[in-house]
């Protein structure tokens, strides 16, 4: 069998067994089987499972992702997502669409503590959108807005899905959550740009002047000054040098516990469940690294990526259009895949070939601005009809409003994503800009 014949079939037995609702990070290990028996036999099979499994696992770089997942849960179930809506709206509640505008304020700020985007679109719906369909908000551009401030869970630091391209990539993590900071402030400040001018220009989707706005009182000021302190500490220590990011997340994850267990609302049932929670997210994702491994390492037997590599690097075509295509075919693979499966699916085969061309920039540069533009445009593919993840878990929670609606709803959002890919497509400059100050 030819290697591109032997890379169709790796490639149309992931997808078969897809189709057939098996577990993506089982149909990855099952398709990376056959391609990988098929080239040497059992006995170098087992003997790279045998290896394999432990190196990965044994990693000290993955106790981040486990880390950060747990102060996520310790967020979620702490309360903290009440007292950064409250503070929020008090400070957005006058202006028309501002509900709405608080409730992307803190997703925002939830996300910077959370570096989930389910975990932020579940959290702030269910505390915002009762208050936005009572002030008089129509489904349609409530469930839009949050559906679309959840994908700010993975566009701040501490981003997983950062975590894991950095892990991909053997590039620093420190760096990758700097270059995050300014596009995703831009990404907050785009969405409340399309939700003030969408009630303008769509009449009947939010009040014309809020009924008696939430006052910021010390209270609200309050409720977030834990959340600050969090971020403070997290941050400015790893950027600091205090500790590393690994660290950082172990110092974020006991910081969130204490600061739930202060404001008395974590039980030692609701402790349990952050465990739990953590255990079942970090094993899905590690199956998923062993099954993506093992499919990875089957293709990169057949040398397909490396020609590829050196086919597309022979073209002669702008390496800007080289990046077009890889983000299109992210926003295609979007529709059937969750954004960490993709990753750990697609950057072994794509990150070769953008180290491979020239963008002018140093490779360090050209690997952490790839990085945001892969981010962003994983960010479009949770929304993205037909299959956007957190429609799905917003709509779930608004049993009212109709699916359609909510797609009607991320529509200005989708808008402002493009606008903001292809301002830092032309200017790199922008995400790498605060990575110049990191040693």
């Amino acid at each position: 069998m030819s290697p591109l014949a032997l890379t169709a079939l790796i490639f149309g037995s992931m997808l078969l067994l897809m189709a057939i609702r098996i577990p993506i990070a089982a149909s990855m290990f099952t398709a990376g089987t056959i391609g990988y028996l098929a080239q040497t036999g059992w006995l170098p099979y087992s003997n790279f499972l045998n290896t394999q499994a432990f190196a990965r696992f044994a990693s000290y770089d993955l106790s981040v992702i486990p880390l950060f997942i747990l102060m996520g849960h310790f967020a979620t179930k702490g309360g903290i997502s009440k007292a950064l809506f409250e503070f929020a709206a008090a400070v957005m509640g006058r202006f028309k669409g501002g509900l709405a505008m608080a409730s992307l304020l803190a997703c925002a700020a939830f996300g910077a503590i959370s570096g989930s985007s389910v975990a932020t679109a579940a959290t702030i719906t269910s505390v915002a959108l009762p208050e936005m369909r009572r002030h008089g908000y129509s489904g349609r551009i409530a469930t839009g807005t949050l559906a679309a401030g959840g994908t700010l869970g993975i566009q701040l630091p501490p981003s997983i899905v950062l975590v894991i391209y950095a892990i991909l990539t053997e590039q620093n993590i420190s760096k990758l959550f700097a270059a995050a900071v300014i596009p995703g402030i831009i990404a907050m400040v785009g969405y409340m740009i399309a939700v003030a001018i969408y009630v303008r220009v769509v009449p009947g989707h939010a009040p014309a002047v809020e009924d008696a706005p939430p006052p910021l009182t010390a209270r609200a000021v309050l409720g977030v000054l834990p959340i600050a302190i969090i971020f403070a500490l997290v941050f400015g220590g790893i950027y600091g040098g205090l500790f590393t990011p690994t660290e950082g997340a172990a110092v974020g994850a006991a910081t969130t516990f204490l600061t739930a267990l202060l404001k008395g609302e974590m039980s030692l049932q609701k402790f349990k469940e952050c465990f739990y929670g953590t255990a079942i997210s970090a094993a899905m994702i590690f199956l998923i690294f062993l099954g993506a491994d093992l499919m990875n390492s089957a293709l990169a037997l057949t040398q397909v990526p490396n020609q590829l590599a050196e086919v597309v690097g022979s073209w002669g075509v702008s390496p800007l259009l080289v990046v077009v295509a890889i983000l299109l075919f992210y926003v295609l693979l979007g529709a059937v895949m969750d954004e960490l499966s993709m990753l750990l699916l697609t950057i072994p085969i794509f990150f070769p070939i953008i180290m491979g061309l020239d963008f002018g920039m140093p490779k360090e540069s050209t690997a952490i601005w790839f990085g945001i533009m892969v981010l962003m445009t994983v960010g479009f593919g949770l929304i993205a009809p037909p299959v956007g993840l957190n429609v799905y878990i917003v709509n779930g929670l608004a049993k009212d409003v109709p699916m359609g609606e909510t797609y009607r709803g991320v529509m200005p959002f989708l808008l402002s994503d493009v606008l903001r890919t292809l301002l830092f497509l032309f200017f790199p400059i922008i995400p790498l800009w605060l990575v110049g100050f990191i040693r």
